[in-house]
Formats: C-alpha cells, structure tokens, sequence
C-alpha cells in the first residue's frame, strides 16, 4: 500500500465576528421581551420565564469569547436570531462551495499543487446546505478537478472520517491526492434562543490535501502512521431537521429541528471516550503517549479538552501541547480540530508526531496519528 501524507491545509474564515458581548446583549433583550409579552402567563404559572445569560457564564462554560458568523446582522437581530443567508439560484455557486473553494485554494497553494494533481473531492460536514447534488461534486466543478467526489456526514467527527476515506482511495491506488474540504455553516442549525446552546457555535472552512507519500513535494508533510474511527449511538446530541418534517401531520413537524444536546451527559460520556481512544490508537501505531508532541482536539469545549488531555497524559497539557482556538472560532464542528492543526504545526520538527482528533455527535470519534516529515 502506498503510505500517505497531509501536504497542505486550508482555512476559510468568514469576516464576520460575535463577541460574548455583543450576543448577550441580543439574548438578554429577547428574554426581557419575551417574558413581557408572557407576563400574565407566566404570573399564572402558564408559562416558565425565561433566565438572561452573562458574559462570564458563557466563558466559564466553554472558554468561548467569540465566533465568526457568515452573517452578524440577522444572528443580533432581536425579532429574528437567525442569520440572513439568501437562497441563490440554481446557476450560481452555492455558499458552502464558495466556502470550500477558497479553503481548498489555498490548502493546494500550501501543497504545490494545483487542480491537475487531485483525483477526489470529499465534502465532509455536519450540515450540507442540500440534499444533492452532492456538495463535493459541485465543489470538484469549481475547482476544476477530473475525477469524483461524495459527502460524508458524522456531524462533528466528519473531517477525520473523511480523511479515512481519503487515505484509503490513496492506499489502495484508486488516486493519486484526495481533497477534503468542510464547509461548516453551523450558525444556520443552533438556536440563537435557547440559553443552554445559543454561544456554542461558529462558522468556518479548512481543507486537507491528502496525497502519495512519493508523489508530494511540499516543505511541510505529515505522514499519517496511525487510523482509527469509532461510532457509538446517543442521543445526547441530536438535530432532527431533514425532508420527512414535512410529511408530519401532528404539526410538531411544521417547526424547525435544530440541534440540541444534554452537555452534562455529552461531557461525561465522551471525554472517556476520547481520552481511551487516542491513547489505543497510539499505542496500535506502535508508539508510546510519551512520543506524542501536539494534541488537536476538537474544538467543541474547553473543560472537555483540559479534562481529555489530563486523562491521556496524567497531567495537565500545556498551551503548546493542546492548542485552543475555539475562543475565537467558537465550536466549528468537524473544522474544530483541523483549524487548530492548520495554525499550530509549523514549529513541529522532523520525525516529532502529533494526534488530530473530533468527537461529537453519534457519538463518534476520529483519531489520526500523523509524524512530521
């Protein structure tokens, strides 16, 4: 089998920014309207009051000061909350593949490549903004690439199962160098509304250009030394949208499905999960935990990283070790863990490994282990 590499990486970030501030000023005016509009309701016990929020709330349960939004008016729009992304005609390019282009554009430009090299597309993501087309098949006719492209969707562990997918074609000799974009427009499914879950996200792209170990050529590679991919079914984090809402006669279907968790179960279960998992996965690549230099976590929570790394290594990671960015991004879902590896691998040295890893939704957990070349 042909080993395989990361030689480029790509980042797409929207120009746009919500600070903690801002959001709660908008969230604590919709509460304050809402539960004066419900005051005799709620004085009879009809209806429950809804709680303001607090900048330091937000930051103590997530480490979350900011996150960029493809759209800042709509989202602090108190009579709306949700962004305004108009719908484009059938002719012109769609949002998330202009996303993904500029992401890609710039992951080929890193890799010395150009559209001529690549063979695939993989459009890895939690939400795709339809259902087909595929959004890889689009986003492989703007780049201009022959060859094929598919989704894939395991919420927030999509880009690690994408990047199975694309060292697997390039194993088994069916390409040359694999495309994984992930476009994620996860303002679009959270609940700017709801207390709980109204600061998790933001909106993002990266891209990873996977190739032939003997066929790349760019200064700064990663070869990938170790795979592993888990799925475990809850429903701890769950977003129901999708086309059979309408077919649902009841008319709770008539409402939007956006996502939704139970953050206290999610954090119990998963960062066992994830902690047993990157440690299995380095040891089946023949390595000890010790080796491994960086850890690129998921983006989702900070208190779930600090405790994942404490559980790897017994300790508390340093900054360099685990590297955050979600104070800024906010939880990017499947582009989390790849932001933080596209800006923190440059002070790696030859021969030093390192650990990319997304858990999320299903659950599911993706673990590469990578080595600088």
């Amino acid at each position: 089998m042909h080993p395989v590499v990361i030689s480029g990486t790509g980042l797409y970030t929207p120009s746009e920014s919500i600070s903690n501030e801002e959001l709660i000023a908008c969230f604590n005016a919709y509460v304050n309207q809402f539960n004066t509009d419900n005051a005799e309701a709620i004085a009879a016990g009809d209806v429950t009051a809804l709680e303001e929020s607090s900048v330091a709330f937000i930051e103590k349960a997530s480490g979350i000061k900011s996150r960029y939004v493809m759209n800042k008016s709509g989202v602090l729009d108190v009579r709306r909350m949700v962004p305004v992304i108009p719908e484009r005609s059938d002719e012109e390019p769609s949002i998330m593949c202009e996303m993904a282009v500029a992401a890609a554009i710039q992951a080929l430009q890193r890799a010395g490549r150009t559209a001529a090299d690549v063979d695939a597309v993989i459009c890895a993501a939690s939400n795709m903004q339809r259902a087909y087309p595929a959004m890889a098949v689009e986003i492989q006719s703007a780049l201009g690439i022959d060859g094929y492209g598919y989704d894939v969707n395991v919420a927030c562990s999509s880009a690690t199962f994408g990047i199975q997918a694309a060292v697997t074609a390039i194993q088994s000799g069916q390409a040359r160098a694999v495309l994984v974009v992930n476009p994620e427009i996860t303002s679009g499914h959270l609940n700017w509304r709801d207390r709980d879950s109204h600061f998790i996200f933001g909106d993002a792209c990266t891209a990873i250009l996977l190739e032939r170990a003997d066929l790349a050529s760019s200064d700064n590679q990663f070869e990938i030394v170790g795979l592993k991919l888990k799925t475990s079914f809850s429903n701890n984090i769950r977003n129901n949208f999708g086309f059979l809402n309408r077919a649902d006669e009841s008319g709770i279907g008539k409402t939007d499905k956006l996502f939704r968790q139970q953050g206290r179960k999610v954090f119990k279960d998963v960062c066992p999960m994830a902690a047993e998992m990157i440690t299995s996965t380095v040891q089946q690549s023949g390595l000890a935990i010790t080796d491994v230099k960086r850890f690129w976590l998921h983006q989702a929570n900070l208190n779930m990283n600090l405790l994942i790394a404490r559980l790897i290594l017994g300790r508390d990671a340093t900054a360099e070790e685990s590297p955050t960015i979600l104070d800024t991004y906010a939880n990017t879902s499947s582009a989390g863990s790849i932001i933080a590896f596209h800006k923190h691998q440059e002070n790696l040295e030859p021969g030093q490994l390192g650990v990319i890893c997304s858990f999320g939704a299903g659950y599911s957990i993706g673990c590469v282990v990578v080595k600088k070349r």
